[in-house]
């Protein structure tokens, strides 16, 4: 534990701890929408047990990440006319979890605007839903994840102590997830217009993921080679949006004041 002595590694902690929190952001959102089907004595369980489930598959995949850096190599070429791809482990995981990530927000979207509620009068009703809530919950937190790995181990490349650090930043950052959870999940769920454009989020960092898959793979489609959409331009995106929207809650709640 002498690494825990030198002050590179305590920045290098504190980076990483932020980081994991931000890009948890968007896990969080998912994990709280889809446990509010659930009724409300069993939301925080589905919500604890999706962030204990982040947390296990970040550790795990930190422990193997030689082998996550291999999947990194072709597994098969795609060489047609206007689509050539080397498509490897790393990029079909992100591939698969962005369409999964548009299928989830674009029906969720549809079920609110069209004013469909999920049934969970019946215990048995209420069991599957409660499975299929943790299904879903455990395949975008391997997704998650594994793109919150990835940024982790490049950060800290060639940083003395480095598994350990990132281990260490993956629990706190989970742990002080797991205490601001709850109020993040009620007040989304709460404000609908909050919750339409966490969905909309949603559906951007699955279109994200798809680029970045495609980017990881050196797709070029019609000539043309596809490149990541820095994050950095996304996440300033929601924060710009969700600004906008927190001025257009307080002109509602001051119009409601004064009738």
């Amino acid at each position: 534990m002498e690494i825990f002595l030198q002050a590179d590694t305590w920045v290098a902690l504190l980076t990483l701890t932020f980081l994991e929190i931000v890009l948890g952001i968007d896990n969080i959102i998912f994990i709280s929408i889809a446990a509010a089907k659930l009724p409300k004595n069993e939301i925080k369980k589905a919500t604890n047990i999706g962030l204990l489930l982040a947390m296990v598959f970040r550790i795990i995949l930190l422990i193997g990440v030689s082998y996550l850096i291999a999947m990194k190599d072709p597994i098969f070429n795609i060489d047609l006319s206007w689509l050539k791809a080397g498509v490897s482990g790393q990029s079909m995981i992100l591939f698969a979890g962005g369409i999964f990530l548009l299928y989830k927000s674009t029906h969720e979207i549809h079920q609110k605007v069209e004013g469909m509620e999920p049934s969970s009068t019946s215990s048995n009703k209420l069991k599957t839903t409660l499975t299929s809530v943790i299904i879903q919950i455990v395949l975008i937190d391997i997704v998650f994840s594994f793109d919150s790995v990835l940024t982790a181990v490049g950060m800290t490349n060639g940083v003395d102590g480095a598994l350990i650090i990132m281990i260490t930043a993956v629990i706190v950052s989970i742990l002080i997830m797991m205490i601001f959870a709850g109020p993040v999940g009620k007040f989304v769920n709460n404000n609908p217009t909050i919750q339409m454009l966490a969905l909309s989020f949603l559906i951007l960092i699955g279109f994200m993921l798809v680029t970045e898959s495609a980017h990881l793979s050196n797709a070029e489609v019609f000539g043309r080679h596809v490149g990541a959409i820095p994050k950095g331009y996304l996440y300033f995106a929601i924060a710009f949006s969700l600004g906008v929207e927190a001025l257009n809650m307080k002109v509602r709640k001051n119009r409601t004041k004064k009738i």
